[in-house]
């Protein structure tokens, strides 16, 4: 038998507190270390059985449950997340983290509508005291890029969505990134790339980080960053079947844990080119040749 125990505790110690990231950089590194240990904790019952436990440990202030206080915990995340609204990527467990150490944002496709970045004004401009990094994290297989994708390849099918504009305006917005993907996929494997079998899934794939890293950079423009302290934004992509956050990026081969978002054109090229040559897009476009 496998089972997996995930439990919050709060205790009234002071010391039992987790500390919060003094700059953007240490949270990242938290959000970072807390993604890798949820995967590694899940991951490590694939091959026995047993029971995977973690303790998350809560501040009993966060919960107004610290003696002395009355009245309702003050907002003080560290982080603001905008994530996908599909049930089966859990923001907070996926980050290992607990009550009020995040503000979440969730929308189909992880796009920035304008009540999206309402709330994410709201935070940077409320919650600036601990506020230190904004998150923007798609997922794989992503639903309403699925769909974008399947538009594009077959244009006739938008006619059945044209009446509806709150979907249209979800998936406009998403066909940038597809139409942005389908290029790079063709510089980097050739015009011929559209004929192999996993072409399709490639192109969602790729499509879903480029959406994640745009949303990134267009928050990033909108937050400035010029300060080494300030808020800064990062993106990632949460793998469903492996639980890990995977981000290719700019000037490296890493592509586990979050990344900066592009500056510019020539580093939305340089992305695009590191996205398609990653082994997980080339593993789905020659899926017989692993």
């Amino acid at each position: 038998m496998k089972a997996v125990e995930i439990t919050y505790r709060y205790e009234t110690l002071e010391e039992a507190s987790r500390e919060r990231p003094a700059d953007a950089d240490a949270a990242r590194r938290r959000l970072d270390e807390g993604s890798r240990a949820f995967a590694s904790l899940l991951s490590g019952l694939a091959s026995r059985r047993g029971t995977a436990r973690r303790v998350i440990h809560v501040d009993a202030q966060e919960l107004g449950l610290a003696d002395g206080v009355a009245g309702a915990p003050a907002q003080r995340p560290f982080a603001a997340v905008l994530g996908c609204s599909d049930a089966r990527v859990p923001v907070e467990l996926i980050f290992n983290e607990g009550p009020n150490d995040l503000f979440v944002v969730r929308v189909a496709g992880n796009g920035l509508g304008s009540e999206v970045i309402g709330s994410l004004k709201y935070a940077i401009e409320h919650l600036g005291g601990s506020l230190k990094l904004v998150v923007v994290l798609g997922h794989s297989g992503c639903g309403a890029v699925s769909a974008a994708v399947d538009v594009f390849l077959e244009p006739k099918g938008y006619l059945s969505i044209a009446s509806n504009h709150p979907l249209r305006s979800i998936l406009d917005r998403l066909l940038v990134s597809v139409h942005t993907s389908t290029r790079r996929l063709a510089d980097v494997w050739g015009p011929e790339v559209t004929r192999l079998e996993g072409y399709r899934a490639a192109l969602i794939e790729t499509a879903i980080v480029a959406n994640a890293a745009l949303s990134a950079h267009t928050l990033q423009r909108e937050i400035g960053g010029g300060d080494p302290q300030a808020l800064r934004a990062a993106y990632g992509v949460y793998c469903i079947e492996t639980r890990e956050v995977w981000a290719p990026r700019c000037g490296s081969t890493a592509c586990v844990g979050l990344a900066d978002p592009p500056r510019d054109v020539d580093d939305f090229v340089e992305l695009g080119d590191a996205i398609a040559r990653s082994e997980r897009i080339a593993s789905l476009l020659r899926p017989g040749a692993a």
